[in-house]
């Protein structure tokens, strides 16, 4: 699937990119264009709130969206990242209930949104979008699955490197120096992804870079030995 006829190159490039949307002739993902409601968000600007009525799903054309959670202590928690191309609130707006989390760009970012009716319509007109969306919703499922899992039994040092090797392979660019991820990642933040706290964050991300592993600094992580990484990772 090659899509661009007339549509701006990060556009094209995001549906050609999006699993939602696999198995669309061109056609079919120009309607898709042209029916959803376009947003630019400048960095730091919320698309929906937790708690809100979910009136429209999103899918990302450029930047990214952080996707997080207030638990009952009112704590910020991060549940994931939504990257180019990936959809977030489709089953929230299909069931009429309320947004589950916050979203919220770290940097500029622009998505397409189609509410309920159109998204009915949609899955009604073309069956494979039905198909496309079970199997995103099986694939989040099983990571919530595997997190959950790591929580209950793995040490927090192994969390953090098990956290890092996800953001790695979902934002990673390969460097002179090792592999760069591309998200803003304070120690607050990783700390709060993992379910530990900041000290131990800070001082498991010190050991290993003494040890040669990565190099932090200025929510900035660069990997410079992923094998080393994996090897504890995979660990016991």
């Amino acid at each position: 699937m090659l899509f661009q006829m007339n549509t701006r190159p990060h556009i094209a490039d995001s549906i050609n990119n999006s699993v939602l949307f696999n198995g669309l002739a061109d056609n079919q993902l120009a309607e898709l264009i042209k029916i959803g409601s376009h947003k630019h968000l400048p960095p730091q600007s919320i698309l929906f709130h937790q708690d809100d009525p979910a009136t429209t799903c999103f899918m990302v054309i450029r930047g990214r969206l952080k996707l997080t959670k207030l638990n009952d202590q009112g704590q910020e928690v991060i549940i994931r990242y939504i990257d180019v191309g990936e959809v977030t609130a489709a089953m929230a707006v299909l069931k009429d209930s309320k947004y589950p989390v916050t979203a919220q760009t770290n940097e500029k970012a622009d998505v397409i949104g189609w509410d309920k009716p159109t998204m009915i319509r949609l899955i009604r007109q073309y069956p494979d979008i039905a198909i496309n969306l079970l199997g995103i919703l099986l694939a989040r499922l099983d990571e919530v699955q595997d997190r959950y899992l790591e929580l209950c039994t793995e040490q927090a040092d192994r969390r953090i490197a098990r956290s890092l090797l996800r953001f790695m392979q979902r934002a990673g660019i390969k460097t002179e120096e090792g592999i760069h991820i591309d998200i803003p990642l304070s120690r607050q933040t990783i700390a709060e992804f993992c379910g530990t706290t900041l000290f131990t964050v800070s001082r498991t991300l010190s050991a290993w870079e003494k040890n040669g592993w990565v190099k932090s600094a200025h929510k900035k992580i660069l990997i410079t030995n992923p094998h080393a990484l994996v090897l504890f990772a995979e660990a016991g």
